[in-house]
């Protein structure tokens, strides 16, 4: 496993496991609120085969927070690594001061919420602690979470007791929150920093969506300031990975035998501040695969990146919706399965290419039964839309689909 960087004098593995999907009973997202919680229950004894065979091969790095899988990821995470039998400087957990809603906002919420992480993860310290997401909803928001309550210079204090040992952030959003965190940086001395980074979004974050800043620009800034780097959505939410003809047809030829999720993962670990690349590895599949993708890394060519760039631009053509499928926008109060909805329309409504209406329409009865409401129950409230990390005004992009899916209709019914 090729590594980089050290946390805490212990060797960081350039692969890191996001918590976010954790293995579910029925195969479903982990972050579903949609339906029952006993139908979406973590499979803690698959996590904890996973955890273990991460660890024995090579994987330390760990990335959850209290707002992951319905609240669940702290503790499931917790109850693994402790089921390995590992020592605890044998692995660096990540957790995040997840405080979204206001009523988390004051300094003891925020304490609490530290407590309660530590008790979940079952450890006395956090290695790695993260602002959680500073730019989503606007400098206002993020003054308020952390800055006029005080708590990221309690943060500070959490970080000279070795509570944590690493004090970071997360990055989606308005652009002022991680400039005011690089104009701060003599004060809290960050020591890392995740932002969302992939080959899409290296160079093309505003045609993916325009309040996003390029991965680029915010690695570059960040390693002038020497501060490390940790990617999140290497695999934009798993676009990237699934089967794209476009992306293929530029790829393929260089190595038929890659998948779509290799060359992602290639293209992120090949730049040399990147600390850690986090995955969600759902199914065992994806923890063979990427794991060797970085036993070890072998970094992208001259002549890779620049498919890769093409491959880029071929992916932009298909005009796909930001969505990533983090299910930050559920329950959806009119019963709608948002994540799905969006997800069918980037895999069968994006482009303009030839369609077959009556396909497309038994595809969408197989991804959105009836029961669980389709498009044309969005009322448009707009509940889903501040919770969205990616921005998306989904009101209007679900009333697009439910648009479409009437036009499909119409043509089979001539």
């Amino acid at each position: 496993m090729t590594t980089r960087f050290t946390v805490d004098g212990r060797k960081v593995s350039l692969l890191g496991y996001g918590a976010m999907r954790l293995p579910t009973v029925d195969g479903g997202h982990a972050n579903n609120w949609l339906l029952d919680a006993s139908k979406r229950s973590i499979d803690q004894e698959h996590l904890n085969r996973q955890v273990r065979r991460l660890l024995d091969c090579g994987v330390n790095y760990f990335d959850t927070s209290p707002a992951y899988c319905r609240g669940e990821s702290e503790t499931c995470l917790g109850i693994a690594l402790k089921a390995c039998g590992r020592p605890r400087g044998d692995y660096v957990i990540a957790t995040k001061l997840s405080n979204f809603a206001p009523t988390q906002w004051t300094l003891a919420a925020c304490k609490e919420m530290f407590a309660k992480s530590l008790r979940a993860l079952q450890t006395d310290y956090v290695d790695n602690y993260l602002l959680h997401s500073i730019g989503n909803g606007g400098f206002s928001t993020f003054s308020k979470r952390y800055l006029e309550n005080g708590a990221a210079d309690w943060c500070l204090e959490l970080r000279e007791k070795r509570l944590i040992r690493n004090l970071g952030f997360s990055y989606h959003g308005d652009k002022k929150a991680f400039d005011w965190c690089i104009e701060h940086h003599d004060k809290y001395k960050w020591d890392f920093c995740q932002i969302q980074m992939n080959y899409v979004d290296w160079r093309h974050a505003k045609q993916v969506n325009a309040r996003n800043v390029d991965a680029k620009w915010l690695y570059e800034t960040l390693t002038a300031h020497k501060i490390p780097v940790v990617i999140m959505e290497p695999l934009l939410g798993g676009r990237l990975a699934r089967y794209n003809w476009a992306i293929a047809n530029e790829l393929a030829p260089l190595d038929p035998e890659a998948s779509l999720a290799k060359w992602a993962l290639r293209f992120c670990g090949t730049f040399e501040n990147v600390m850690t690349v986090l995955s969600g590895m759902t199914f065992d599949e994806h923890i063979e695969e990427n794991v060797a993708t970085f036993s070890p890394l072998k970094p992208c060519s001259s002549a890779e990146l620049a498919a890769l760039e093409r491959a880029a631009e071929a992916y932009l053509s298909c005009n796909a919706i930001p969505c990533n499928s983090c299910n930050y926008c559920m329950p959806c109060p009119y019963g709608l399965d948002i994540p799905t909805i969006l997800t069918f329309r980037n895999a069968h409504l994006a482009g303009d290419g030839p369609r077959d209406a009556r396909k497309i329409l038994r595809e969408y009865a197989k991804a959105v039964p009836e029961e669980l409401r389709r498009a044309d129950h969005c009322t448009g409230c707009g509940r889903c839309n501040p919770h969205c990390p990616q921005q998306i005004d989904i009101p209007k992009e679900i009333a697009t689909i439910d648009a479409a899916i009437d036009v499909l209709k119409a043509e089979v019914a001539r």
